[in-house]
């Protein structure tokens, strides 16, 4: 098979031939037919978080069950399915508690790469998948079995950027209705915690970014007012459409410690900072403590929307199904496999709220 394969930190990926080996005791094979790209895989690229070379990126996928190992339950070959990157073994702490999305438990996938380069040398699965690349062999875990007829592009949406955003504001932060909003970043993920906040009908949703044309799409996507810092006074603007007392919830979609700080001056007494964008590696925020217990705020940390797959994936699914929830609105361009590194510059440029790869 072919894969986009990273070498070289802060280089372009290399397509080459792949091998995959078959699925072991609770693993599938999965055929891929679309995977988004994120910018979680363009900071992996760019060397923010390290991680051991070479590796497969990519983990927004859906594609058709090609082959099963041992044990796997409720899933067939034929089926369509969603790929994500949470994964959870169901008996960990975390995943008794409910809290799979943050499940550390190792795999026998994480000692023994299924993918191996035309030389015999071991490729990693980049984020637990390696969707960059024509199939994925995953844990059972990661997938979500959808309807047949649902559209696999927008079906990879779901896998990560939908679920992190619009799961931020409704799982981790469970936004009241009529909760003032402020959303710092409105790229995939930041549209998303704003569709989010207009489906719990929050108001005012205050969306926050440098770029205009995401200011733009913000509207589209649900908020009521738009703020470009570059010419604004963000914090007495926000203030202004929140009566004075700063947002109920602020959330920063943007891997900026920066935007974190920002957020802080634009929350209300006892209101609720939402870290969902993540950094590179080492980089701190500077707090003001006294202010914090002072105002009895708050700050929360969200991994992947705190989503359980098997509950909100078909709830969305769902939504989507009804009109009511946008994701072909966040697909900017679709490219082959050998584009990839084309659409993967429009994404780090911020002239793509989503692009695409599409396997033939």
């Amino acid at each position: 098979m072919k894969a986009a394969v990273c070498r070289e930190f802060n280089k372009p990926l290399q397509i080459e031939n792949i091998r995959i080996a078959p699925p072991q005791e609770g693993e599938v094979r999965v055929k891929l037919a679309a995977c988004a790209i994120c910018h979680s895989d363009i900071t992996y690229m760019d060397g923010g978080w390290g991680g051991t070379l070479p590796m497969v990126l990519g983990h927004e996928a859906a594609g058709i069950v090609m082959e099963t190992g041992a044990r796997v339950r409720n899933i067939q070959v034929g089926d369509p399915v969603l790929v994500t990157l949470i994964r959870s073994c169901g008996h960990c702490a975390d995943c008794e508690n409910g809290q799979p999305y943050i499940c550390a438990t190792p795999f026998p996938i994480d000692e023994d790469s299924r993918l191996t380069s035309e030389k015999g040398e071991k490729v990693g699965p980049g984020l637990h998948t390696g969707a960059f690349a024509e199939e994925v062999v995953v844990d059972q875990s990661q997938l979500v079995v959808l309807p047949k007829d649902f559209p696999l592009d927008a079906a990879s949406l779901l896998s990560c950027g939908v679920i992190t955003g619009l799961g931020a504001v409704v799982n981790t932060a469970e936004v009241e209705y009529g909760s003032s909003v402020v959303v710092i970043g409105c790229g995939g993920v930041g549209l998303n915690a704003v569709q989010g906040a207009a489906l719990v009908n929050a108001a005012p949703i205050i969306a926050l970014d440098l770029v205009e044309e995401k200011l733009v799409a913000a509207r589209v996507f649900g908020a009521t007012h738009t703020i470009n810092p570059l010419a604004n006074d963000t914090a007495k603007q926000v203030r202004a459409l929140t009566h004075g007392r700063g947002a109920d919830y602020v959330f920063v979609a943007a891997g900026s410690p920066k935007a974190f700080e920002q957020g802080l001056d634009l929350l209300a007494p006892s209101g609720t900072l939402v870290i969902v964008g993540m950094p590179p590696t080492g980089q701190k925020i500077e707090v003001e403590a006294g202010n914090i217990a002072g105002s009895g705020q708050k700050i929360l940390g969200s991994k992947m929307g705190s989503t359980r797959l098997r509950i909100d994936i078909p709830k969305l699914v769902a939504l989507y199904e009804a009109g009511n929830l946008k994701l072909d609105e966040l697909i900017t361009g679709r490219y082959p496999l050998d584009q990839i590194n084309e659409a993967i510059d429009e994404v780090r440029a911020d002239k793509a709220l989503r692009n695409v790869i599409i396997f033939e």
